[in-house]
């Protein structure tokens, strides 16, 4: 499933075309019967410097035209209208080659509307991709894709929308190729420690469920835990890791491993070394490193549960094992991350070795951070990105991000870490992290639908990082709702959680609606 999107067969049967044009012809005057489409073998006009020539519309026409604004040219197509509307400008291509095609097309948008989309809609099936909103002007790329299998294809550029609402295509290409997305995961840390002290989850029915189970039932295909050395309350360490890992792979998902290499939170203003590691000299902390990494992963695979990828730290923005991994020192970082990474090769060649970074909206600091990187000679496949728009910046700035590292270093690129809320309303007596309405992301309201969109539209932008380069991204601890004992601080069972409003489960326990979009494509 992609945007609003039904990825079976569209063909549409004769009674509902009919219902269609009845309903048409009942309406206002602005609503046009639709041209005659001018059948073609390439897309035409595709940066709309000539006009709309080549192009077809269907619905309010008046809606539907070009003007000056282009993002690589002079022009642009809008869809626009100080009145409610719906409008198609379409190309209907015939003579393709069979086989998978992929759109790309660059645009903006007001947001708000009822449905504002890109699609390629063939024999096969229909594929949409959803405009995410863009109130600060900037272009997204966007892309989907679709089976030829009779060598036609329709390219499709709609929106159903309010009065005032608005939408920019620009630079739209079809060439051969597909789309899609190998991770759609979630941190589901804090699960075990939350169903202990009472936590109770339900399926789509309304039933008691394993969370687990639910969300595999969704389409959740990748599970993130972290681990911790020496944890204050006994959760996320080795053992509970071990346990937990065995549900994943039951549930028949793939496990990352997020090595914190600490008894507690790891983030760019924390990164403590464990107590067991106190007051060792940095060879000792390089070997503390191997051995931790070989022993964790060791145990896993021992057992069936293997990682197939592992975190080698936790959004190391500013090094890992302070002071001594900072990234003042750059070769002692790189001897840390370096061992790390050795360790779980030596216990799997195909674990995949990531190194991730918070703020996944700053390509200065990944820049920088990656040369480093390069040139000390750390090992790594992936690349992961927390991104938070609330803290890290607008969609536009991610795709950025992305597009420059996939081009600079050619390794696939995941988020790993983004949350949104569904609610303001808070399950416990903590305050949330967020909650107000001056926090959010602007076109995202704190509703089940908002926090719907915001995934969709993140899992949209990382499908289109260039080369295919994008994996997928994981929502950060799905499972964690509110119970008291399970707050934020692991040595005070007072502290409570600032976060079950971001969870994808409501305060009931019951699925929340972003879950559907486990199933994008």
């Amino acid at each position: 499933m992609h945007g609003t999107t039904s990825t079976g067969t569209t063909a549409t049967t004769t009674t509902t075309r009919r219902a269609v044009l009845a309903a048409a012809l009942a309406g206002a005057a602005t609503l046009a019967l639709p041209s005659r489409a001018h059948a073609a073998s390439t897309l035409a006009n595709g940066g709309f410097e000539s006009g709309t020539t080549g192009w077809s519309t269907y619905g309010t026409t008046a809606a539907s035209y070009h003007e000056a604004g282009g993002r690589s040219g002079g022009y642009r197509l809008a869809h626009y209208a100080a009145s409610a509307y719906k409008v198609e400008t379409y190309q209907y291509l015939t003579g393709l080659t069979n086989g998978t095609y992929k759109l790309t097309a660059w645009v903006r948008s007001s947001g708000g509307q009822n449905s504002a989309y890109i699609a390629l809609k063939s024999a096969a099936g229909e594929q949409r991709t959803d405009l995410p909103p863009t109130p600060n002007g900037r272009w997204i790329r966007l892309v989907t894709s679709v089976a030829v299998t009779d060598g036609t294809v329709t390219v499709r550029l709609c929106s159903d929308a309010k009065a005032g609402n608005w939408a920019n295509f620009d630079d739209i290409t079809l060439t051969a190729g597909s789309t899609k997305l190998t991770v759609k995961g979630a941190d589901i840390s804090s699960l075990k420690k939350n169903e202990d002290k009472g936590a109770r989850y339900k399926n789509a029915s309304g039933a008691t469920a394993d969370a687990v189970a639910v969300l595999a039932a969704a389409g959740m295909n990748h599970a993130r835990l972290r681990v911790w050395v020496d944890p204050a309350d006994g959760y996320c360490d080795k053992a509970r890791t071990l346990a937990m890992a065995k549900r994943v792979k039951a549930a028949g998902m793939k496990l990352l491993v997020d090595l914190h290499y600490s008894d507690t939170w790891t983030d760019p203003g924390a990164q403590t070394i464990p107590s067991a590691w106190s007051g060792h000299s940095f060879a000792q902390l390089k070997a503390d490193v191997s051995q931790h990494t070989y022993d964790v992963l060791n145990a896993l695979k021992a057992q069936g549960t293997p990682a197939d990828m592992v975190q080698i730290g936790n959004e190391l923005n500013a090094g890992m094992l302070w002071p001594a991994g900072s990234t003042s020192d750059w070769a002692q970082l790189a001897g840390l991350l370096t061992s790390g990474a050795n360790a779980a090769k030596a216990v799997s060649p195909s674990t995949k070795v990531a190194l991730h970074l918070a703020n996944g909206g700053d390509n200065a600091l990944y820049r920088a951070w990656f040369d480093n990187a390069v040139k000390y000679g750390v090992p790594f496949d992936v690349i992961g990105l927390s991104f938070y728009g609330y803290w890290h910046g607008a969609l536009s700035d991610l795709q950025a991000n992305t597009d420059d590292l996939a081009t600079r270093y050619g390794k696939p690129l995941y988020v790993a870490e983004t949350a949104y809320p569904f609610t303001f309303r808070d399950d416990d007596t903590w305050e949330n992290v967020i909650d107000q309405e001056s926090e959010l992301v602007p076109g995202y309201a704190a509703t089940e639908a908002g926090q719907a969109a915001w995934f969709r539209d993140l899992l949209n932008v990382v499908e289109a990082v260039p080369n295919g380069l994008g994996l997928g991204a994981y929502w950060w601890d799905a499972t964690w709702t509110a119970v008291a004992g399970n707050g934020w601080d692991p040595t005070d069972p007072s502290s409570g959680n600032a976060w079950e409003n971001q969870a994808l489960f409501d305060h009931d326990g019951a699925p929340t609606d972003a879950q559907t979009w486990f199933r994008h494509r």
